[in-house]
This record gives structure tokens, C-alpha cells and sequence, in this order.
């Protein structure tokens, strides 16, 4: 479905990223992942295979994306195929929220949405594909979220400009609008693997299907978005939720 074609993932080491990567790459792309962890990173290049490019790059820094593009064009000439995935998600309560929280939120979310597209774009040729990481929280409102929900509705918009902007290159742009999805961003840092299990559980029941969502439900709409069979979307928001933002 992909092959020929060239693909970065930022946040690619674990969760979605990862799913997401191991999808193009099982589908005939070339791989390049990003993330901050250098062991993390270099583990998942190890699992994702030959040929898959790990570089150590922090969105929120326009010096480490500097470096991301010129890593990628020395070793892919173009890139056909974009997923902005890397993101953070914490609560920020109204009352209980500093700015250091703030500027973290905004700076990786949405300045290093921005930026790593500005980034990779002179790297992109006509019919390539941009996807955006956007998340179900942008069409409620829910409580203690308001900056995480306020960062992915700016990526959202995000999607229906920059399409605007890159029509005359033929470069289309679209998001993933995952819902609660399994992976770490959700675990704490020491907790146990019953504690995880019981949470799992106890949000899948609040989902319309009965289930938390996998990283790779969203993986599959990546490679939709990200092949020709999907020419005929642009500016579009692709919602996975298992149904919780309509039901």
C-alpha cells in the first residue's frame, strides 16, 4: 500500500506513535520516529526493525527540529507522509493550575504541532499527506481539562488552515480524533499492573463499546489517511472514540 513512500512519526516510541509507525512500516513505508527518551526511542527502533530511523528530538525545541529535518532529509531525501503525534496530557484544574503547566501543555502540543510541520514541509512533494493528532476532548467539555482540551481544538484548526494553505502543493492535511485509548500516557509512573487493569476496566464501561480503545484502532486510521485511499479527504477529523463525544 506504501511502498516507495517515506514516513515520520513524532512520539513514535510507545502508545500510539509506536502502533502507528509499526502500521506504516508492515505496510511498505520507510520509518523515522522520533521522542525524547533515548532508551525508549532505540528500544522501539529495535522493535519496529531494519531500516527504521530513530532521532532524538523534542518538538517543544525548534533546535532539536532543525536537526530532525536535516537527519531525515540525509537519510530519506522527501518525506511523503507526516503523523504529528507527539503530545502531552495532564489535568489543569482551573484553581490548581501554574503556568509552568500551562506553557507545557501549549508548548508541546501546540507550538510543537506547528512548528515540526514547519519543520518537515520544504521535505514534503506534492500528494503528500500531513495527520494531526487531535483527541475527542475538543468537542466536550470536561472538567480539570481544559488546557489539554483547548491545545488539541487548536490542532484541530490547525488542520483546516494549513489544508487551505497547501492546496496549490497538493499536500493534504487531516486529523485522528482518538477517544481514551490504552497506553502509558494513562499509567502512573509506579503503578501496579491490577491498579491498571481495574482502571482499564472501569473507563472501558463508560464507553458506548463497552471497551478502551487500542492503539492500534487509531494505527489503522493513520494508514488510511496516510495511503491514496483517502485522496478525497482534506481538512477532515477522524473521530475514534468507541462513540463516547456522541453518545
Amino acid at each position: 500500500m506504501l511502498e516507495g513512500k517515506t514516513a515520520l512519526v513524532t512520539g513514535g516510541s510507545s502508545g500510539i506513535g509506536f502502533a502507528s509507525a509499526k502500521m506504516l512500516k508492515d505496510n511498505g513505508a520507510r520509518v523515522a520516529i522520533t521522542g525524547t527518551n533515548t532508551e525508549k526511542l532505540h528500544s522501539a527502533r529495535k522493535m519496529l526493525g531494519d531500516g527504521t530511523i530513530a532521532i532524538q528530538a523534542d518538538v517543544s525545541k525548534l533546535d532539536d527540529l532543525d536537526r530532525m529535518q536535516s537527519e531525515l532529509r540525509q537519510a530519506f531525501g522527501k518525506l511523503d507522509i507526516f503523523f504529528a503525534n507527539a503530545g502531552v496530557a495532564f489535568n489543569t484544574p482551573l484553581g490548581k493550575t501554574d503556568e509552568a503547566m500551562y506553557y507545557r501543555m501549549m508548548d508541546v502540543n501546540v507550538k510543537g504541532t506547528f512548528f515540526s510541520i514547519q519543520s518537515v514541509l520544504p521535505l514534503m512533494p506534492e500528494g503528500a499527506s500531513i495527520i494531526l493528532n487531535t483527541s475527542w476532548l475538543n468537542q466536550i467539555g470536561t472538567p480539570n481539562k481544559a488546557l489539554l482540551s483547548a491545545s488539541k481544538a487548536a490542532v484541530r484548526s490547525f488542520a483546516r488552515v494549513m489544508s487551505a494553505e497547501l492546496l496549490d502543493r497538493g499536500i493534504r492535511v487531516n486529523c485522528v480524533s482518538p477517544g481514551t485509548i490504552e497506553t502509558p500516557i494513562h499509567r502512573g509512573p509506579n503503578e501496579s499492573d491490577e491498579h491498571f487493569c481495574a482502571y482499564v476496566e472501569r473507563v472501558g464501561q463508560q464507553v458506548p463499546v463497552g471497551r478502551m480503545g487500542k492503539p492500534e484502532d487509531i494505527a489503522a486510521a493513520v494508514l488510511f489517511l496516510a495511503s491514496d485511499a483517502s485522496s478525497y479527504m482534506l481538512g477532515a477529523e477522524m473521530v475514534i472514540d468507541g462513540g463516547r463525544a456522541e453518545l
